[in-house]
């Protein structure tokens, strides 16, 4: 992802104009990165640690969202559907 993309799915999701820390900009980024490597492993399907890194970003982008579930359900639930995060 370059410098162009990750600003444009910051500004999408930031709460106001200096955000770029809080829960929604950080679940956005993981998962913008996620589909970058999913399409990468579909190609090389043997690049073992890409798919470590790949399994690691699953779980922090997992962690995160059930940080959000806890805190602002209404704000997970927007979230996931505008991500198209599947919700337990």
């Amino acid at each position: 992802m370059d410098k162009t993309e990750k600003t444009k799915v910051i500004e999408t999701h930031q709460r106001d104009k200096s955000d770029t820390g809080s829960p929604e900009v950080q679940v956005a980024l993981l998962t913008a990165r996620i589909t970058e490597l999913t399409e990468h492993l579909q190609t090389h399907k043997h690049d073992e640690s890409t798919r470590l890194g790949l399994i690691k970003m699953v779980g922090q982008r997992r962690r995160l969202l059930a940080y959000m579930q806890r805190k602002n359900y209404a704000g997970y639930v927007e979230l996931s559907d505008k991500l198209n995060i599947r919700r337990k």
